[in-house]
């Protein structure tokens, strides 16, 4: 098929030096996440007026969700995923979108306390809800047991996994029902890692599960 000559030349190594950049940016600031620093302003919604949050976006349907403590205004098309509103809306890049189909975990956050699959639910769905994403778990200079049980365990490698990793691990903690390293992994077995850093994942929540507040 002869090339379309309206379109520039497409250069292999010129995509793979955008995409290692764009990832390179996106690890920079997990990474801040983890170290519990501040994210750059960029990846903070815009402030509004207290009490009222701006609304953002250009959707047909006005949203107003509850976002790791702060009202946030959006409009969005009623078909749009919580993982794509958290993403491109809300512009928090820490939940990261995997397979998009739920079966790597990669997107999970907390509704309610409740771990999901950010990617198979829609947005307008949770407007009565409390989401937690991986930006929501900690705080700047002080991070939450897991976040320091993964850093302590060494708990991750290319990091992709990692917030749903860290999310999904926490809606472990919530429910309770996970004690021993075989039900570790059959409970987070929802959550794969491509690096197979399973071992410093499970001995990273066995510490948050036998010391929860530590």
């Amino acid at each position: 098929m002869a090339a379309d000559p309206s379109l520039p030349p497409f250069s292999w190594r010129n995509d793979l030096e955008q995409r290692t950049g764009e990832s390179r940016q996106v690890l920079l600031k997990q990474s801040s996440l983890l170290a519990g620093q501040a994210l750059p302003p960029a990846a903070l919604p815009p402030a509004g007026d207290p009490g009222e949050p701006a609304t953002r976006g250009l959707g047909p349907e006005a949203v107003e969700l509850l976002i790791n403590g702060q009202p946030t205004r959006l409009r969005v098309a009623p078909w749009t995923t919580l993982l794509d509103v958290l993403r491109e809306y809300a512009h928090l890049p820490g939940t990261k979108k995997g397979c998009d189909h739920g079966q790597c975990g990669s997107c999970t956050v907390l509704v309610d306390g409740k771990r999901i699959n950010s990617c198979l639910t829609l947005a307008v769905m949770h407007e009565d809800a409390r989401i937690t994403t991986i930006e929501g778990l900690g705080k700047v200079g002080q991070l939450s047991p897991l976040q320091q049980a993964f850093i302590d365990h060494d708990a991750f490698q290319c990091g992709y996994c990692t917030p749903g990793q860290i999310c999904s691990a926490q809606g472990l903690l919530n429910e309770g029902k996970a004690k021993t390293p075989d039900e570790i992994r059959e409970l987070m077995s929802g959550n794969l890692c491509r690096c197979g850093a399973y071992p410093h994942i499970l001995a990273a929540v066995q510490q948050a599960v036998n010391h929860p507040t530590s």
